[in-house]
């Protein structure tokens, strides 16, 4: 069954001026335009398409790759806006992705980024965005444990701090006092739970908390500095935004860490830098 917002494996059935016709199924002739069309393809052969409807409500096929499909959550840029309907989201594709006005909260204007959730409106087989993410994420009630480490990507910034969505799944909160560097938007980050309310709100941070967070973070720096030979240019003094990108914690975490490590004689500072002092086996016994 060909699928609209989907990749679909289709046979090639005939070629016309336009482009190449493919077989669609229960959809018909899908036509893929002749700018699409890949070298050294064959009539009757199968090609791998992402199929969406143009700017006239056609089917077609390219061999483009958005960069999202139905189905998925994906932070995008606005590129336009149109006040009777919506704004236009950059999805990799020709045609622009549509968020209607009534699937997001706030005004965006473009340059603006927004994570959304891509869906096929069941009324008009259109493929739509929209920003109400809460409509689309896992209803199961969450089955985390404080201390565990997840995958976040930024949602919105509220008063509070920041709306995320946990593993693709769930959504959450990272508070403001909590954090030591601005998120962004779309941004892809490792945070660790702090609590699971009994009416589903899940708190996070983007570190551990006490021994737990040193102990883990300091077997990542022994593995970093086994894996370049010994040395890092990374040390108390690093900027705290390359800590975090760098290792996915605070510049408050790092260095309870360094100093963890070079209280139990397993580093040394370089000034700039780190460097390992022996490569006998490490055992968190800190």
């Amino acid at each position: 069954m060909t699928m609209i917002g989907k990749f679909n494996t289709l046979r090639i059935l005939r070629n016309a001026p336009p482009g190449l016709y493919l077989d669609g199924g229960e959809k018909g002739e899908i036509l893929m335009p002749r700018r699409y069309i890949p070298k050294d393809v064959m009539l009757g052969g199968m090609i791998e398409v992402f199929v969406y409807r143009d700017s006239e409500d056609r089917l077609v096929a390219t061999t483009e790759k958005p960069l999202g499909t139905v189905g998925d959550f994906v932070c995008l840029s606005v590129v336009g806006v149109n006040r009777q309907i919506g704004v236009f989201l950059d999805w990799g594709l020709g045609k622009d992705l549509l968020l209607p006005f009534s699937e997001h909260p706030s005004p965006l204007r473009v340059g603006q980024k927004v994570l959304v959730y891509i869906s096929l409106d069941p009324a008009s087989d259109r493929i739509v965005a929209t920003a109400r993410l809460s409509r689309y994420v896992n209803r199961t009630p969450a089955s985390y444990r404080p201390g565990e480490a997840v995958s976040l990507l930024i949602a919105s910034r509220t008063l509070l701090g920041y709306n995320v969505l946990i593993e693709k799944a769930h959504l959450g909160l990272l508070f403001t006092d909590k954090l030591s560097a601005t998120l962004e938007v779309g941004q892809q980050v490792r945070g660790f739970v702090k609590s699971v309310h009994p009416n589903g709100k899940i708190d996070l941070s983007l570190d551990a908390s006490g021994y737990q967070r040193v102990r883990s973070l300091t077997h990542q720096i022994l593995e970093a500095l086994q894996k370049s030979g010994g040395r890092l240019p990374f040390d108390d003094d690093s900027p705290p935004q390359v800590i975090r990108t760098q290792f996915g914690v605070s510049k408050k975490a790092f260095k309870q860490a360094l100093g963890s490590l070079y209280k139990t004689r397993r580093i040394h500072f370089l000034k700039p830098g780190i460097e390992l002092l022996t490569d006998e086996p490490w055992s968190p016994g800190i």
